[in-house]
């Protein structure tokens, strides 16, 4: 079964060590706002930094990335669906390293059990002031999830197949901290997908490894298109 997946990782590999798709992939899932009420998209001296990380994993001859849903609290991010992670301490040494930190704190899969592959290029998050990086990392089953009831309020397995499918992408007019916003998002297992984690997903499935998950028929965007 590995080998159905090796044609995968391994181009996914070169990907991530190589040119990255960036902003331009990033901003195909950006809010859009009317002329005028743009966001800020240059992090000042006093932003925090944060990691996160998309974690492939196979099930039943498809490959799933496991998102979180956050739970509702006083926060900007208060019930949206995102990756695993958070921000960076002390402790940690780099911005990997607190992407599997949070990551094993919140869905209980520990660093050991997977591969780390590269990571994307990163995201400033304007809202809560975070400066982002995306980790990619592969576990070769499907992991045992443990959430912590206070950070997940519920897992999302999303198949990699239902992400690359144009079909899931969509947009919609919403009022955003009083701003009139055109936001494209991803309807997914029955979630709404957007923003920082709608960009990161955007860069993600433009890399061409995408090309190659099994079952996949080129529905991945072209990362020069």
């Amino acid at each position: 079964m590995a080998e159905l997946y090796e044609p995968f990782l391994r181009q996914l590999r070169l990907d991530l060590a190589g040119p990255l798709p960036g902003k331009v992939a990033q901003y195909r899932m950006a809010p859009r706002p009317r002329p005028g009420a743009e966001f800020r998209d240059t992090p000042g001296p006093d932003v925090r930094h944060g990691g996160v990380l998309a974690l492939f994993y196979p099930h039943g001859g498809r490959i799933f990335l496991p998102l979180i849903l956050r739970p509702t609290y006083p926060g900007v991010h208060s019930g949206q669906v995102g990756f695993p992670g958070g921000g960076q301490e002390e402790a940690d040494d780099d911005l990997t390293a607190t992407a599997l930190r949070e990551t094993y704190e919140e869905i209980g899969v520990h660093p050991s059990a997977y591969t780390m592959l590269g990571r994307l290029t990163p995201l400033y998050v304007s809202a809560s002031n975070f400066l982002v990086q995306p980790a990619v990392g592969w576990i070769d089953y499907r992991p045992d999830f443990r959430l912590d009831p206070y950070e997940v309020a519920a897992l999302i397995e999303a198949p990699l197949l239902a992400l690359l499918d144009p079909a899931t992408r969509r947009v919609e007019n919403w009022t955003l901290r009083g701003r009139q916003v055109e936001v494209p998002y991803f309807a997914v297992e029955n979630q709404t997908i957007w923003g920082a984690t709608a960009m990161m997903l955007s860069e993600l499935l433009a890399l061409p490894a995408m090309r190659l998950a099994p079952g996949c028929d080129a529905r991945a965007d072209d990362p020069h298109a």
